[in-house]
């Protein structure tokens, strides 16, 4: 170790000597770093899964440009929208086509007990083209009165319900007091507001919520002609659709104004960034305690190197020496504990917590940085001590 230190330095590695010389103090310090890496981690990784699960009911839809109520917060948190909408808006230059989303959360009731909540889409199964490539082929498939497409990563779904859609079987159940029939399945997944997704056709959808009505969609979706930029047909609208009434957005610029409301007004998303700033704030916390320590436990030979003419930047490199010593020790067990910890709770929870580059990256990144923050907070007493008065 002092080897490859004192290469990569280009000089002797003081700061990892002065480290390794209390064993016991070292191991602290990195088990402190690797905790406040895992708190880190856990809050980031729970903040993604919420950002995957609120944005996962898109990958359903192939739409230009999406119509929403006012009152509406997301896309499946939307107040409802006058159908009439819809055809003063095909009457809009660059507007090609348009369909009503009609969006509820179904609870069905398993043989265990335990309830289910299918977030469900009403479709017009004739309109094949604003539904994702991979459903498209089975809409003509609930046609039939009562027939739905189940996701089959429905968390909580029965193993035997799964199989049989896997096979090519149907899936019958009850839900609302009325019997369905999975036709086929997708792949979606569970999230914070429902275990899983259903897709069914705009008549089904009706009678499985008789208290709705089908001139107030919760969604209305437009596909623009080729060759128009669905910018310049959002502006054309919105100069003809009354802007107290419905707010028309590109689905791109939906996806974002969803996660940015779900990060910054829902609870869950406040919460989990919280999380985030107290487990930096704990990295922090601990990596100053250890150096500032280290910094007063030698005190006299950093006045004996302050007498031999060294000046800040000397002293600065060794305790920066120490912060990138103690980051890289504490980062690589915080990462494998935390892909642990995030492939069990995929596994009982069925959020899609993952481990990806980017975040590792980052909070390696932010683990340096915090801890070279530390360091320079620790040698401020060295800045403005004489070496006389160090001894």
């Amino acid at each position: 170790m002092n080897a490859v230190l004192t290469w990569l330095f280009g000089r002797l590695p003081i700061g990892w000597l002065q480290l390794s010389h209390s064993r016991t103090r070292l191991f602290a310090a990195v088990a402190g770093v690797a905790f406040a890496n895992l708190l880190v981690f856990m809050q980031l990784g729970i903040m993604g899964a919420l950002n995957s699960s609120t944005v996962a009911p898109y990958s359903l839809l192939n739409a230009d440009i999406i119509l929403s109520s006012q009152e509406g917060n997301t896309l499946t948190d939307s107040g409802n929208i006058a159908r009439a909408y819809m055809f003063q808006a095909l009457g809009v230059p660059g507007v090609a086509a348009g369909t009503p989303l009609y969006i509820g959360n179904l609870p069905l009731s398993v043989a265990d007990g335990s309830s289910i909540s299918l977030l469900s889409f009403g479709l017009d199964v004739t309109q094949t083209g604003f539904v994702a490539a991979s459903i498209a082929p089975e809409m003509g498939r609930l046609a039939i009165e009562n027939a739905v497409l189940l996701d089959k990563d429905t968390r909580g779904m029965p193993a035997d319900a799964l199989a049989s859609l896997a096979t090519g079987g149907r899936f019958t159940f009850e839900a609302n007091g009325k019997t369905l029939n999975a036709v086929g399945s997708m792949a979606v997944g569970g999230g914070f507001l429902a275990d899983g997704m259903m897709v069914t056709s705009d008549q089904s959808f009706l009678r499985f919520f008789p208290s709705r009505n089908s001139g107030a969609p919760d969604q209305i979706l437009l596909r623009v002609a080729d060759g128009i930029a669905p910018d310049v047909v959002v502006e054309r609208l919105r100069a003809v659709l009354p802007p107290e009434n419905v707010k028309v957005q590109t689905v791109a610029k939906a996806r974002a104004a969803d996660l940015a409301f779900m990060a910054t007004e829902r609870p869950t998303g406040i919460i989990f960034g919280f999380g985030v700033f107290m487990g930096i704030l704990v990295g922090l916390v601990i990596v100053y305690q250890v150096l500032s320590t280290d910094v007063a436990d030698h005190l006299r030979e950093y006045a004996t190197f302050k007498a031999m003419g060294y000046d800040q930047p000397f002293f600065l490199g060794i305790v920066f020496e120490e912060a990138l010593i103690l980051a890289v020790l504490g980062f690589v067990p915080g990462l494998i504990v935390s892909i642990g910890l995030y492939t069990a709770l995929n596994a009982v929870t069925g959020l899609p917590v993952a481990m990806v580059a980017s975040r590792a990256v980052l909070v390696f990144v932010g683990t340096l940085v915090a801890c070279s923050a530390s360091g320079a907070i620790a040698t401020r007493r060295l800045a403005a001590a004489d070496p006389a008065d160090l001894f």
